[in-house]
């Protein structure tokens, strides 16, 4: 009786696994998640965009303020920030990384120079003049 219990088969079991429907199920609640939950990230993204440009527009004008101390004068360009355009002794740049004249959109700072100063902004999303919501103009 013993040897019997040694050479008996072990029993068979049926292997668990997930029907065609319930994977259906499961694809179609996914799916259903995915309607819901992406507008609400592009918008996110777009606010976020936003935001990293007023900090970098912030940063900016820090820089050029800096840039003017060191030098008693403004910038003629953003790209003086980064790089040493006269030679002189007393710039004490780089003031910012090169990868930030452009605003989060990929388009290039707006720099102008006036007789009071300078103004600096971004056109926005859009890259130009004007716009609502994300496409807006952004200045300090």
């Amino acid at each position: 009786m013993h040897n019997r219990r040694l050479h008996q088969a072990p029993p068979i079991r049926q292997h668990a696994g997930f029907t065609l429907i319930e994977i259906l199920a499961v694809m179609v609640i996914i799916g259903l998640l995915a309607v819901m939950v992406a507008p609400n990230l592009i918008r996110q993204q777009a606010g976020a965009q936003r935001d990293a440009a007023a900090a970098q527009l912030a940063r900016l004008d820090t820089a050029i303020s800096s840039y003017y101390l060191d030098m008693n004068s403004y910038p003629q360009e953003l790209q003086d920030l980064v790089e040493n355009p006269s030679g002189r002794a007393t710039w004490n740049g780089p003031y910012i990384r090169g990868g930030m004249l452009q605003d989060p959109w990929g388009n290039d700072w707006v720099f102008e120079l006036e007789d009071s100063g300078y103004s600096l902004f971004s056109y926005g999303r859009d890259g130009q003049s004007g716009g609502e919501g994300d496409d807006a103009d952004i200045q300090l």
